[in-house]
């Protein structure tokens, strides 16, 4: 039988990144990204439950906008917050809590009577969500060995395409039933707070959060147990790292060190990726049933498009899992990103059913290739001591694009109509690629536990 024995066992983090892929970093894997799934599955339910809800309570486009726009809100501030909660409290428990508060507030959504209801819940569901996206990311980034780190975060990112997929088929099948179909949809969208307490209590906590806090111990356990189900011999006792080894320790600490001379050029070109790309994709995908609609297709033929436009999203996945580890982070990134640019110009300028169904299907391929890229390089950017902070502030920055894309789209569209709209996606997504390249690309390489 081969030697399992790890080479080195000196830290917490080099026995992580030493270790082969385990059951445990499946189930891991797996529970994390199966609230991924939920959380698209509300995403993507509210770009459906708009085009109904538009004709069935005579909606302007402007009301619209605000039930998507005030989501985002609700995210950009649960991103920030999120990851601060999750840099001091822990990454299991900030992700536990996020997922049932957006899941009631989901459920809740499927009784309400009025616009104004509507809009106080959907802000709710965003807080709940816009915390827990990039704390999953950097949940399943510190477990994940150095070799397959990048691969393993697009896998996490590739069950948004499956949560989308469930909500274009609910879409589909339940909205269209009945004028009861979109309360229906969002009574589905509750099964997560169900979901977050299985989380709670099935997964551990991060060993490199554990072990930056100085609970050595309980690290050394977590660990163990991924050893043990990898079949590695238990080693020497570990050393006992000092805490103050963490490069910050308050919150204050945390925000203040994402600017300073080591951090500052890699944060602004994240925040701007962030931007970018939130603005392209929510202003494309939230309004593509609705754009459809009013070019002329009806419900049912609008939803059976974006369904089909959606299952390009799994090659995409795939395909970015494969190249992050072969071309690198960066690479990946921006070509994927370049890829979003040509496609949207592509589909803004579509007219016949063959030519919409091909362009918005490239542009899922490569739009949900970009994000896996993006979800994988931005914990790696940034030490165990502020990478929930990191993670969390490009994303609640990017969130404020995606407030803007749902508000600015009915604007563009009455100024210069569908090819203008998705020429300034496909600008966006250009800017996006050439921030990408201000990024630090970590493929391979243990991540930085300071």
């Amino acid at each position: 039988m081969a030697n399992t024995a790890l080479p080195s066992r000196a830290s917490i983090a080099g026995r992580l990144d030493e270790l082969p892929f385990t059951r445990r970093h499946l189930r891991l894997l797996t529970g994390s990204g199966v609230g991924w799934a939920l959380d698209a599955m509300d995403v993507g339910l509210i770009s459906f439950i708009l085009a109904a809800l538009t004709q069935q309570w005579g909606l302007t486009k402007t009301d619209a906008g605000w039930i998507a726009s005030v989501g985002f809100i609700g995210m950009a501030l649960g991103a920030t917050l999120g990851g601060l909660l999750a840099d001091r409290l822990g990454r299991r428990q900030v992700f536990a809590l996020t997922l049932l508060i957006y899941g009631i507030a989901t459920g809740a959504s499927a009784l309400v009577g009025g616009l104004a209801a509507l809009l106080v819940l959907r802000f709710l569901v965003g807080l709940g969500l816009g915390a827990e996206l990039p704390v999953a990311s950097t949940y399943v980034s510190e477990f994940a060995p150095a070799r397959i780190r990048g691969r393993l975060i697009v896998i996490l990112e590739a069950f948004w395409a499956l949560g989308w997929t469930a909500a274009a088929l609910i879409g589909f099948f339940v909205i269209p039933a009945s004028d009861d179909g979109w309360r229906w949809a969002f009574a589905l969208g509750a099964i997560p707070a169900v979901y977050a307490l299985i989380v709670r209590w099935g997964l551990p906590e991060s060993p490199r959060w554990l072990a930056s806090r100085g609970r050595i111990a309980e690290a050394d356990r977590i660990v163990s147990t991924f050893e043990a189900d990898a079949g590695v011999e238990p080693g020497p006792a570990i050393r006992r790292e000092p805490v103050s080894r963490a490069i910050a320790v308050t919150t204050r600490a945390r925000l203040t060190t994402l600017w300073n001379a080591e951090f500052r050029v890699r944060t602004l070109c994240l925040w701007i990726v962030w931007l970018c790309v939130n603005f392209a994709y929510y202003g494309a995908f939230i309004w593509i049933p609705s754009i459809l609609v009013d070019a002329g297709f009806d419900l049912v033929r609008s939803f059976g498009f974006t369904l089909i436009i959606t299952l390009a999203q799994l090659p995409g996945y795939a395909v970015a899992a494969w190249l992050i580890e072969v071309w690198g982070r960066r690479t990946t990134l921006s070509v994927f990103l370049i890829g979003s640019a040509v496609s949207a110009v592509f589909f803004g300028t579509s007219t016949t059913e063959a030519a919409i169904i091909a362009s918005g299907m490239a542009l899922s391929f490569f739009n949900l290739g970009a994000w896996g890229a993006l979800y994988a390089v931005t914990p790696e950017i940034y030490p165990t001591s502020l990478r929930g902070t990191g993670s969390g502030w490009a994303a609640g920055v990017g969130r404020i694009a995606s407030i803007v894309a749902p508000l600015a789209v009915p604007v563009i569209l009455v100024a210069g109509g569908a090819p203008v709209l998705f020429a300034v996606f496909g600008a966006c997504f250009v800017a996006a690629a050439a921030a990408a390249w201000g990024l630090v690309d970590r493929r391979g390489v243990a991540l930085d536990d300071r």
